[in-house]
């Protein structure tokens, strides 16, 4: 019989956390952009000034998939939110329910800490996330651009900035 089960990551876990990050990355065409190491995984998620949190999925003894969150904080809403930045079952362990559990255990998370909002981002071919998530209930923000500064133009920002206090 099949068991399925998910736990919280402890910091054993920073080498599995890793390849779940490099099979996301390959399934959303974006592998060249993989920056992750084990010593960033440590830091950001079981340090003293961790402030991401992660989900371990098993089948059996198998770890089939894994779901990284973290919180940020609504003005409109006056409360805290809980994003959800990678949510990843393996190819073969698809179509099983385990992303299913796992967004019912964010849920269930994001209830325990008064979320006032939970969130995330899919990509625009990814036809059968976004049915299954407008499944749930979920309404696409299609009225908002996100926008990105990468970590070069921070520094050549910050370093601008620090030189004539402008931008």
């Amino acid at each position: 019989m099949t068991a399925f089960k998910i736990r919280k990551a402890n910091s054993q876990d920073v080498g599995l956390i890793l390849e779940f990050i490099k099979g996301i990355a390959e399934f959303e065409k974006l592998s060249n952009e993989v920056e992750a190491t084990e010593a960033h995984i440590f830091k950001n998620l079981f340090s003293e000034k961790a402030f991401v949190h992660c989900l371990l999925a098993y089948e059996n003894q198998t770890p089939v998939g894994f779901a990284l969150y973290f919180y940020n904080y609504s003005s409109f809403v006056s409360k805290p939110g809980l994003y959800l930045e990678d949510l990843y079952i393996i190819p073969e362990y698809r179509h099983k329910g385990y992303g299913k559990e796992l967004m019912k255990q964010l849920i269930q998370i994001a209830a325990e800490n008064e979320c006032g909002r939970m969130e995330w981002n899919v990509l625009k071919w990814n036809q059968k996330a976004i049915d299954w998530y407008e499944k749930l209930g979920a309404k696409a923000m299609n009225e908002w651009t996100t926008y990105r500064l990468n970590q070069t133009s921070i520094e050549q920002l910050n370093t601008a900035i620090n030189q004539s206090n402008s931008i």
